[in-house]
């Protein structure tokens, strides 16, 4: 299945009050960002919506993505590190 239904689900079953942006493509695409001839393209991309976003957020606020190249997107662009919604899980069962 493809989409965010599930993530959603469990972050409200945690009772989260959490954003879903709209920001599309993060513009990492796998290994797209890391070659040189489209590193410009991915980070336009990136500063569409979703580096915004986080820079502008609170410090307490988790940033949170099940993708890899996201998550490198995100540290790379904003010194953020990003979880994973198991690392959530994880933090909410035993923390």
């Amino acid at each position: 299945m493809i989409g965010t239904g599930t993530e959603t689900h469990l972050l409200g079953r945690m009772e989260l009050d959490y954003e879903l942006l709209k920001s599309g493509c993060c513009g990492m695409a796998g290994a797209f960002g890391f070659e040189e001839a489209h590193y410009d393209v991915s980070m336009a991309a990136a500063e569409r919506v979703l580096l915004p976003a986080i820079r502008q957020a609170d410090a307490e606020t988790l940033v949170i993505t099940n993708g890899f190249s996201c998550a490198e997107q995100i540290q790379a662009g904003t010194g953020q590190k990003p979880l994973h919604v198991a690392e959530v899980l994880h933090q909410a069962v035993f923390h």
